[in-house]
């Protein structure tokens, strides 16, 4: 049997509904919501066969530990099946494009890279299983969506991932100033981008994991950019290098 969890924000509960109907079991919506917005979900949700429930705020605050859940929320099966980076090779017919996250403690973070993962095609997202933060409703709504799209991939041991990559062939490279830069960099065969969490950059063992170093060329008076512009930065710049590649 499937574990369940609490799912909430308006993007996470549309895009469950819209990808994965069939793991929504119950839909709470406080009364107070009669706008479009909420007559949308409500809709979308009975046409699926989803129970709907009116709720108090006090419910919803229960339901979801905060007042952050833009009055509605959800029960629903966990993200995504378990998937390994081997069952990513398996469904992909491009060269692959991973994104690699080495401590991201902050959900809101870990949450943007998945939507910037989603945005700009990546195949899976990896992070260590300790010392960082795991997808949990948090992260689920700062992704507004892809959590329910990109495999989100919980490692035990980061270093020996990175080795598997290599073997499949995957170019590691870690995002980090000093490095070559990325107006210079080749991104068009099979990368996985490795970046640093909040501060502390990538860790000594994950950097010489590394196949090489490339940094982001900044114009102001700033040292670093926030993991998850950092992210989308690398990943936009990827698919750019690859379409004027294939022209």
């Amino acid at each position: 049997m499937s574990s369940s969890r609490i799912l909430f924000g308006f993007h996470a509960v549309t895009a469950r509904l819209r990808t994965r109907p069939q793991s929504v079991h119950v839909l709470y919506m406080t009364g107070a919501r009669h706008d479009a917005r909420a007559r949308d979900v409500v809709t979308r949700a009975q046409s699926a066969g989803v129970a709907v429930h009116t709720v108090d705020e006090a419910r919803l605050l229960q339901l979801t530990g905060h007042g952050r859940h833009q009055g509605i929320a959800a029960l629903v099966d966990e993200a995504l099946p378990y998937v390994t980076v081997d069952d990513v090779f398996a469904t992909i017919d491009e060269p692959a494009l991973f994104v690699v996250l080495d401590g991201v403690t902050d959900p809101h973070n870990l949450g943007a890279c998945l939507r910037s993962a989603d945005a700009f095609g990546a195949h899976a997202l990896i992070v260590p299983k300790d010392r960082a933060v795991g997808v949990n409703a948090t992260v689920a709504k700062a992704a507004s969506g892809a959590a329910d799209t990109v495999p989100a991939i919980a490692v035990t041991n980061l270093a020996r991932t990175l080795r598997d990559l290599k073997a499949w062939g995957v170019w590691i490279v870690g995002a980090e100033a000093g490095g070559e830069s990325l107006f210079d960099a080749d991104l068009t065969g099979p990368i996985a981008w490795v970046l640093g969490a909040e501060g502390a950059g990538l860790r000594r063992l994950t950097r010489e994991s590394c196949d090489r170093i490339v940094g982001i060329p900044l114009q102001g008076t700033v040292e670093s950019l926030n993991v998850s512009v950092a992210t989308g930065i690398c990943l936009y710049a990827t698919r750019r290098a690859r379409a004027l590649a294939s022209r």
